[in-house]
Protein backbone atom coordinates (compact mmCIF):
# COMPACT_ATOMS: atom_id res chain seq x y z
CA UNK A 1 0.00 0.00 0.00
CA UNK A 2 2.81 2.43 0.82
CA UNK A 3 4.31 1.93 -2.64
CA UNK A 4 1.53 0.96 -5.04
CA UNK A 5 -1.09 3.06 -3.23
CA UNK A 6 1.10 6.16 -3.39
CA UNK A 7 1.79 5.62 -7.10
CA UNK A 8 -1.93 5.35 -7.90
CA UNK A 9 -2.81 8.33 -5.68
CA UNK A 10 -0.17 10.43 -7.44
CA UNK A 11 -1.71 9.52 -10.79
CA UNK A 12 -5.14 10.58 -9.56
CA UNK A 13 -3.80 13.87 -8.15
CA UNK A 14 -2.06 14.59 -11.46
CA UNK A 15 -5.28 13.91 -13.39
CA UNK A 16 -7.31 16.21 -11.12
CA UNK A 17 -4.66 18.92 -10.78
CA UNK A 18 -4.66 18.47 -7.01
CA UNK A 19 -1.97 19.27 -4.47
CA UNK A 20 -0.53 16.01 -3.13
CA UNK A 21 0.48 15.70 0.54
CA UNK A 22 2.48 12.60 1.42
CA UNK A 23 2.41 11.38 5.02
CA UNK A 24 5.91 9.95 5.22
CA UNK A 25 7.65 8.85 8.39
CA UNK A 26 10.76 9.12 10.51
CA UNK A 27 11.25 5.43 9.65
CA UNK A 28 12.91 6.56 6.41
CA UNK A 29 15.93 7.28 8.64
CA UNK A 30 16.02 3.63 9.76
CA UNK A 31 18.32 3.00 12.73
CA UNK A 32 20.04 6.37 12.42
CA UNK A 33 23.73 7.01 12.93
CA UNK A 34 22.99 10.74 13.20
CA UNK A 35 21.06 12.27 16.11
CA UNK A 36 18.97 14.39 15.85
CA UNK A 37 17.92 13.53 12.29
CA UNK A 38 17.81 16.42 9.79
CA UNK A 39 15.97 16.11 6.49
CA UNK A 40 19.34 16.03 4.69
CA UNK A 41 20.24 12.70 6.35
CA UNK A 42 19.78 9.77 3.94
CA UNK A 43 19.21 7.20 6.65
CA UNK A 44 20.48 3.77 7.69
CA UNK A 45 17.87 1.24 6.59
CA UNK A 46 18.20 -2.54 6.31
CA UNK A 47 16.25 -3.26 3.07
CA UNK A 48 15.91 -6.99 3.79
CA UNK A 49 15.20 -6.79 7.53
CA UNK A 50 11.82 -7.45 9.17
CA UNK A 51 11.03 -3.71 9.15
CA UNK A 52 12.32 -3.23 5.59
CA UNK A 53 8.98 -3.46 3.78
CA UNK A 54 7.54 -0.47 5.66
CA UNK A 55 10.75 1.59 5.65
CA UNK A 56 11.47 1.05 1.98
CA UNK A 57 7.84 1.59 0.96
CA UNK A 58 7.95 5.06 2.52
CA UNK A 59 11.33 5.83 0.96
CA UNK A 60 9.95 4.71 -2.42
CA UNK A 61 6.84 6.84 -1.84
CA UNK A 62 9.01 9.91 -1.26
CA UNK A 63 11.08 9.16 -4.37
CA UNK A 64 7.94 8.68 -6.50
CA UNK A 65 6.37 11.87 -5.14
CA UNK A 66 9.46 13.90 -6.04
CA UNK A 67 9.60 12.24 -9.48
CA UNK A 68 6.03 13.42 -10.20
CA UNK A 69 6.95 16.87 -8.91
CA UNK A 70 10.00 17.13 -11.17
CA UNK A 71 8.58 15.43 -14.27
CA UNK A 72 5.02 16.75 -14.22
CA UNK A 73 5.36 19.96 -12.24
CA UNK A 74 2.90 18.66 -9.64
CA UNK A 75 2.42 20.56 -6.38
CA UNK A 76 3.56 18.11 -3.70
CA UNK A 77 4.32 18.27 0.02
CA UNK A 78 6.20 15.63 2.03
CA UNK A 79 5.90 15.48 5.81
CA UNK A 80 8.09 13.11 7.83
CA UNK A 81 6.00 12.21 10.87
CA UNK A 82 7.71 11.23 14.12
CA UNK A 83 6.14 9.21 16.95
CA UNK A 84 2.66 10.61 17.59
CA UNK A 85 0.17 9.84 20.35
CA UNK A 86 -3.12 11.06 21.79
CA UNK A 87 -6.75 10.18 22.50
CA UNK A 88 -8.57 7.73 20.22
CA UNK A 89 -5.58 5.47 19.68
CA UNK A 90 -6.54 1.80 19.73
CA UNK A 91 -5.90 -0.03 23.00
CA UNK A 92 -4.29 -2.91 21.09
CA UNK A 93 -2.38 -0.59 18.77
CA UNK A 94 0.93 -2.31 19.44
CA UNK A 95 2.98 0.86 19.79
CA UNK A 96 4.71 1.87 23.01
CA UNK A 97 2.37 4.55 24.41
CA UNK A 98 -0.95 2.65 24.05
CA UNK A 99 0.75 -0.56 25.17
CA UNK A 100 2.16 1.05 28.30
CA UNK A 101 -1.09 2.84 29.19
CA UNK A 102 -3.27 -0.23 28.63
CA UNK A 103 -0.96 -2.44 30.67
CA UNK A 104 -0.68 0.12 33.47
CA UNK A 105 -4.44 0.67 33.75
CA UNK A 106 -5.14 -3.06 33.72
CA UNK A 107 -2.50 -3.75 36.34
CA UNK A 108 -0.52 -5.97 33.99
CA UNK A 109 3.29 -5.96 33.58
CA UNK A 110 4.51 -3.03 31.51
CA UNK A 111 6.67 -4.55 28.77
CA UNK A 112 9.78 -2.66 27.71
CA UNK A 113 11.85 -4.16 24.91
CA UNK A 114 15.62 -4.28 25.29
CA UNK A 115 17.01 -2.40 28.27
CA UNK A 116 14.76 0.59 27.58
CA UNK A 117 17.64 2.90 26.67
CA UNK A 118 16.47 3.36 23.08
CA UNK A 119 14.89 6.79 22.60
CA UNK A 120 11.72 8.17 21.07
CA UNK A 121 10.31 11.68 20.62
CA UNK A 122 6.58 11.91 21.32
CA UNK A 123 4.40 14.43 19.48
CA UNK A 124 0.84 15.11 20.64
CA UNK A 125 -1.72 14.63 17.88
CA UNK A 126 -2.97 18.25 17.78
CA UNK A 127 0.59 19.49 17.24
CA UNK A 128 1.05 17.02 14.39
CA UNK A 129 -2.19 18.08 12.69
CA UNK A 130 -1.15 21.73 12.99
CA UNK A 131 2.23 20.96 11.41
CA UNK A 132 0.73 19.02 8.51
CA UNK A 133 -1.82 21.76 7.88
CA UNK A 134 0.88 24.44 7.83
CA UNK A 135 2.97 22.42 5.39
CA UNK A 136 0.01 21.68 3.11
CA UNK A 137 -0.80 25.40 2.89
CA UNK A 138 2.83 26.51 2.50
CA UNK A 139 5.01 26.86 -0.59
CA UNK A 140 7.54 24.33 0.75
CA UNK A 141 7.79 20.99 -1.00
CA UNK A 142 9.62 19.26 1.83
CA UNK A 143 10.40 16.80 3.13
CA UNK A 144 9.97 18.47 6.51
CA UNK A 145 10.22 16.77 9.89
CA UNK A 146 7.20 17.20 12.15
CA UNK A 147 7.98 15.90 15.61
CA UNK A 148 8.92 16.77 19.16
CA UNK A 149 12.65 17.44 19.68
CA UNK A 150 12.31 16.39 23.35
CA UNK A 151 13.94 12.94 23.44
CA UNK A 152 13.01 10.32 26.06
CA UNK A 153 14.12 6.75 26.61
CA UNK A 154 11.42 4.09 26.41
CA UNK A 155 12.09 3.28 30.05
CA UNK A 156 11.46 6.93 30.97
CA UNK A 157 8.20 6.87 29.00
CA UNK A 158 7.11 3.68 30.77
CA UNK A 159 8.00 5.10 34.20
CA UNK A 160 6.18 8.36 33.44
CA UNK A 161 3.02 6.51 32.40
CA UNK A 162 3.21 4.28 35.45
CA UNK A 163 3.45 7.39 37.68
CA UNK A 164 0.64 9.28 35.94
CA UNK A 165 -1.71 6.29 36.08
CA UNK A 166 -0.70 5.55 39.70
CA UNK A 167 -0.34 1.95 38.60
CA UNK A 168 1.17 -0.85 40.66
CA UNK A 169 2.28 -2.67 37.53
CA UNK A 170 5.86 -3.87 37.35
CA UNK A 171 8.08 -2.93 34.45
CA UNK A 172 9.47 -6.04 32.76
CA UNK A 173 12.04 -6.33 30.01
CA UNK A 174 11.81 -8.44 26.85
CA UNK A 175 14.12 -9.16 23.93
CA UNK A 176 14.70 -6.20 21.60
CA UNK A 177 13.19 -6.71 18.11
CA UNK A 178 15.57 -6.86 15.15
CA UNK A 179 16.49 -3.45 13.66
CA UNK A 180 14.59 -1.56 16.37
CA UNK A 181 15.90 2.05 16.14
CA UNK A 182 18.22 2.98 19.00
CA UNK A 183 17.52 6.71 18.72
CA UNK A 184 14.73 8.84 17.30
CA UNK A 185 14.75 12.63 17.53
CA UNK A 186 13.79 15.16 14.86
CA UNK A 187 15.78 18.19 13.91
CA UNK A 188 12.93 20.67 13.42
CA UNK A 189 15.03 23.64 12.32
CA UNK A 190 13.34 23.56 8.91
CA UNK A 191 9.82 23.39 10.36
CA UNK A 192 10.56 26.36 12.60
CA UNK A 193 11.99 28.36 9.71
CA UNK A 194 9.62 27.45 6.88
CA UNK A 195 6.36 26.82 8.78
CA UNK A 196 6.83 28.82 12.01
CA UNK A 197 5.91 25.54 13.72
CA UNK A 198 7.00 23.78 16.86
CA UNK A 199 5.12 21.53 19.31
CA UNK A 200 3.11 23.26 22.05
CA UNK A 201 1.76 20.40 24.20
CA UNK A 202 4.25 19.14 26.82
CA UNK A 203 4.64 15.35 26.94
CA UNK A 204 3.19 14.94 30.44
CA UNK A 205 0.14 17.05 29.59
CA UNK A 206 -0.44 15.07 26.43
CA UNK A 207 -0.06 11.79 28.29
CA UNK A 208 -2.58 12.89 30.93
CA UNK A 209 -5.15 13.61 28.19
CA UNK A 210 -4.41 10.28 26.53
CA UNK A 211 -4.65 8.35 29.80
CA UNK A 212 -8.02 9.99 30.55
CA UNK A 213 -9.31 8.73 27.20
CA UNK A 214 -7.99 5.22 27.78
CA UNK A 215 -9.67 5.10 31.22
CA UNK A 216 -13.05 5.70 29.56
CA UNK A 217 -12.43 3.14 26.81
CA UNK A 218 -11.16 0.42 29.14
Amino acid sequence: MGALGTHKALGLAKDKGARFVLASTSEVYGDPEVNPQPETYWGNVNPIGPRGVYDEAKRYAEAMTMAYHRSHGMAVRIVRIFNTYGPRMRTEDGRAVPNFITQALRGKPITVYGDGSQTRSLTYVSDLVDGIDRLARSSSTGPINIGNPVEMTLLEIAETIKRLTKSRSKIVFKKLPVDDPKVRRPDITLARKKLKWEPKVPVEEGLKRTIAYFRKVL
